[in-house]
């Protein structure tokens, strides 16, 4: 007798701009659950769309200011015994985005839990700034008040490891100076809209990149990336590289 799967929660990454980017193992996911819970049910039925997935028969929004309550939804649809798709509008939940709670919670009672990889901002933009990879940090979108913005960068003001953040296109100059004052003129990039039509990537010395960034209209999705606490990452004197941007 063949085996009835055991409901569960899959965690879906979505493309991060190019709907190209999903993979054939999350659309194939996405046509076979009961129900699924997304950031924003209008952004996600544009993947649907693009790649002719039918749409499960129940479909709801997932997000910071309902998470407690679709939490609960999501756990009485695995305790009926249909599966679940969690996914955000752009790469992982749970990563800068809401997840975690209802990971954590399924695991505590017992319900399967399956990550669907796929694209990720951290790990596009890492590879694309041509900083080293052999270990970074992520710490997600820095405060917004200057002071604690300092006080968060200072916290890695003595280590090794490539930083990686996300910003607000709103606050990216900001960051940009804070990070100058706090870290020194270290290498840095700066990306924009990865993968999609418009990408930008700034690539620099934090001096630059902050002249260039503090009068620059930016629009989209940000992640920054700054060299970890090396000499060979930091401008000296004789050095004269400006902001390269492709």
């Amino acid at each position: 007798m063949e085996s009835v799967p055991s409901p569960t929660l899959f965690i879906v990454a979505t493309p991060i701009g190019n709907l190209e980017d999903i993979s054939l193992r999350a659309i194939r996911t996405l046509s076979e659950v009961d129900v699924l819970a997304c950031e924003d049910t209008r952004f996600t039925r544009r993947i649907f769309d693009r790649h002719n997935i039918p749409s499960p028969k129940t479909f709801f929004s997932y997000h910071e200011h309902n998470e407690a309550m679709a939490g609960k939804r999501i756990l009485g649809f695995l305790e009926q015994g249909q599966s679940v798709a969690l996914c955000s509008d752009s790469g992982y939940p749970g990563i800068s985005d809401p997840g975690y709670r209802i990971i954590a919670e399924c695991r505590e009672r017992g319900f399967r839990v399956e990550v669907i990889p796929g694209p990720s901002a951290v790990t596009v933009a890492l590879v694309a700034s041509g900083l080293s990879t052999s270990s970074y940090t992520f710490k997600g979108f820095p405060p917004r008040k200057p002071g604690a913005r300092k006080n968060f960068l200072a916290m890695e003001q003595d280590l090794p490891h490539t930083l990686v953040l996300y910003e607000s296109p709103y606050r990216v100059g900001k960051l940009l100076e804070d990070a100058l004052a706090v870290l020194g003129n270290r290498l840095a990039a700066v990306c924009v809209e990865l993968t999609k039509k418009f990408e930008e990537i700034h690539r620099g010395y934090l001096a630059d990149l902050a002249e260039v960034f503090r009068s620059k209209a930016v629009k989209g999705e940000i992640t920054v990336v700054i060299a970890g606490n090396n000499p060979k990452f930091e401008k000296q004197a004789s050095d004269t590289e400006d902001v390269d941007s492709d």
